[in-house]
């Protein structure tokens, strides 16, 4: 078996490495972005739930919360489908990185502009909409695509409830091969090439959309 024998067997788990990425990176940015949203309009009593969210999913490891939501929810008659499993805690870990990078953002908002809204006469939720959104969108960019690229590199850890993504490719490979070395050179080339693939569409959104006078990422 030669080394493009091998890249193109693991290339069989592509797309269900993308796929967890995909659902996994979708679900931190909704609701990271609905946590920050609401940080944002200053609920009374809700901040400190907030920031107990983050603070407790920052600090989880990935895996152990994904064993707790695979195997440990059916022990009390809850099961979980593999590809839910991972958005209940690799997507629940990245929202609360999310969290934080977009209230940084929040907080980099000219408040000239956000008062200048409330003299219009604006409500919190219309600030919120045409004003902070479009320009914390903007300013995240950086954040988001580092957490992106964690998601990407944690994606692996779906083997363990069965998803045959690329590493479970690679270890039914090593297993029949004993050929390690090159099977997981080959997994490192696939990793890079899907990373700089969703960078590269990042980066042409992020030209689109950016400020003027601010260099794109």
């Amino acid at each position: 078996m030669s080394f493009y024998d091998i890249l193109a067997q693991l290339a069989q788990g592509i797309s269900y490495t993308v796929l967890v990425t995909l659902v996994c990176s979708a679900t931190g940015l909704v609701i990271g972005l609905c946590l920050s949203s609401l940080r944002r309009l200053s609920i009374p009593g809700l901040t400190p739930l907030i920031d107990i969210y983050t603070y407790i999913f920052r600090g989880v490891p990935v895996l152990v919360l994904l064993f707790m939501v695979y195997f440990g929810l059916p022990s009390i008659g809850i099961k979980v489908p593999p590809l839910m499993a991972m958005a209940l805690s690799l997507g629940l870990v990245s929202s609360a990185y999310l969290a934080e990078v977009f209230r940084g953002a929040f907080n980099a908002v000219n408040p000239v502009e956000i008062l200048a809204g409330e003299a219009m006469g604006m409500s919190k939720l219309q600030v919120l909409w045409y004003i902070d959104l479009p320009q914390m969108f903007r300013f995240s960019v950086p954040g988001m695509i580092n957490e992106f690229t964690s998601v990407l590199k944690y994606s692996p850890f779906a083997y363990t409830v069965g998803i045959p993504e690329i590493t479970k490719q690679a270890i039914a490979l090593t297993s029949t091969t004993l050929r390690g070395v090159e099977v997981y050179l080959a997994v490192g080339i696939l990793y890079f090439a899907i990373y700089r693939i969703i960078l590269l569409g990042i980066q042409l959104i992020n030209r689109r959309y950016q400020i003027p006078g601010v260099s794109a990422v």
